[in-house]
């Protein structure tokens, strides 16, 4: 392809046509936004590959120059610093097919390019990837809430880019799901999507799931294990609880996405790895930076795009299109219209667990009703946890938190307060017991 090299920086501008080179493009330098403009004027160019912060036209100017030429327009592809990061996404939003963030090596433009070249395929070809993907997200993201919307429009922009995506939301609300669907509608779509749950894993196990490890590493290792990493080569990894990795291994994952490379646990060869990093979290780890327990580097590479995905309390308007669709996938075998008693019954509870409960909810609905779901069977299911939720300020509540308190600190105390081992004591999640931990004020 016809690659224009847009950079203020001679050394990373120079470097990035050699390179490009060597891998078979036709590239051209441009030193500045005018140089450009005047060279888009004279000569065609497939792709544009363009920083972002120059002197004079800058790269959000030059991409609104080409978007405003008549004709068709090559791929815009931006290179921009972490602190610039909106305006990228902004830029996506404008047109611009890509963005790398710097520094990078310049082999990480490859995979992009090929990307283009898959896109200027498919259009020779009369095909509409585009309008397969809203109608994917469309059927899998119900919903017609403004935020909804703007759920499926993040998902659309994040599968046009390998960046990395960090999905936010309490449990149930669906993030494997947004995962998948961005996984699918990305030119990785045919190599593996990989989930590792964080939480699932002691701390002493985690690494070596991720990463595998070497024969003679430790005892009892007597065979080379394949970690998830490897088994993700070529498509995504989704690391889901990903504020549950210990901060002793969040430097590793943090070489794994600023390098491209990893090491086995007990070896010392370095392993390239082209994998595309999706992680979700239901904590706020921007406050895990401030009290030390998340590395703030390792966040600001995860929270490159971002989605924050609401809980059902706050789209109860999209409740009647989500309950219908998952009756129609067979929650409960049933795919009965459901009447105006069954609807506000179910706006009046607020749905702790979100879309699992919900979902959970109407499967026992209709096994209880006889494959339709009736406000009788769901009454039986839903009033009594909303008589607790009412009565709050009860004795009954009370007391429910006055022991789990004192079980939370009695299992902190005989842990000598290592978190992990008191949660492994109750049978919890670390993640699951942090919170409870903040909520009773013991963290």
């Amino acid at each position: 392809m016809r690659i224009l090299v847009v950079d203020d920086e001679e050394i990373k501008r120079v470097s990035l046509v050699d390179d490009l080179t060597a891998a078979s493009h036709d590239a051209i330098p441009a030193a500045n936004g005018e140089e450009a403009l005047a060279l888009l004027d004279s000569e065609r160019f497939d792709v544009v590959l363009t920083d972002l912060r120059m002197p004079g036209i800058d790269g959000m100017g030059l991409l609104r120059r080409i978007k405003n030429k008549d004709g068709p327009h090559p791929a815009v592809i931006l290179m921009t610093a972490y602190g610039s990061i909106p305006i990228a996404v902004e830029a996506m939003k404008m047109g611009a097919f890509d963005f790398v963030t710097k520094p990078f090596r310049n082999r990480v433009i490859l995979p992009v390019l090929s990307r283009v070249e898959d896109m200027i395929s498919t259009t020779l070809q009369g095909g509409t990837a585009r309008d397969d993907g809203r109608n994917m997200t469309e059927q899998r993201i119900v919903g017609s809430t403004a935020v909804m919307q703007a759920v499926r429009k993040m998902i659309l922009l994040c599968a046009r880019t390998d960046a990395t995506v960090l999905l936010t939301g309490e449990t149930g609300v669906g993030k494997d799901l947004v995962a998948g669907t961005i996984h699918d509608l990305s030119s990785r779509r045919s190599r593996p999507f990989v989930k590792v749950n964080c939480a699932l894993f002691p701390q002493h196990l985690i690494e070596s799931e991720l990463y595998g490890y070497e024969k003679g590493s430790f005892t009892g290792a007597d065979q080379l294990k394949t970690g998830k990493v490897d088994i993700a080569q070529g498509g995504t990894l989704y690391l889901d609880d990903v504020d549950d990795i210990p901060p002793k291994l969040q430097i590793k994952l943090l070489s794994l996405i600023e390098e491209k490379f990893f090491e086995r646990v007990g070896g010392a060869q370095h392993i390239e790895a082209d994998v595309r990093i999706i992680a979700s979290t239901k904590q706020d780890l921007l406050s895990r930076t401030a009290d030390g327990t998340f590395r703030s580097d390792l966040y600001y590479r995860l929270n490159v795009l971002r989605i924050d995905l609401p809980p059902v309390r706050e789209r109860l308007d999209d409740l009647p299109a989500l309950a219908a669709r998952l009756l129609e996938r067979g929650e409960g075998g049933s795919e009965t219209a459901l009447d105006s008693d069954v609807l506000e019954l179910l706006g009046s509870h607020t749905w702790p667990g979100n879309v699992r409960e919900l979902a959970h909810t109407l499967g026992r609905a209709s096994l209880l009703g006889d494959g339709t779901v009736t406000a009788a069977a769901l009454s039986a299911d839903l009033a009594p946890r909303r008589e607790i939720t009412a009565d709050r300020g009860g004795e009954f509540h009370d007391t429910i938190l006055r022991t789990e308190r004192e079980l939370l600190a009695r299992a902190l105390r005989d842990s000598g307060g290592n978190r992990s081992a008191a949660a492994r004591t109750l049978g919890m999640k670390l993640s699951t017991f942090r919170d409870k931990l903040t909520k009773h004020g013991l963290d």
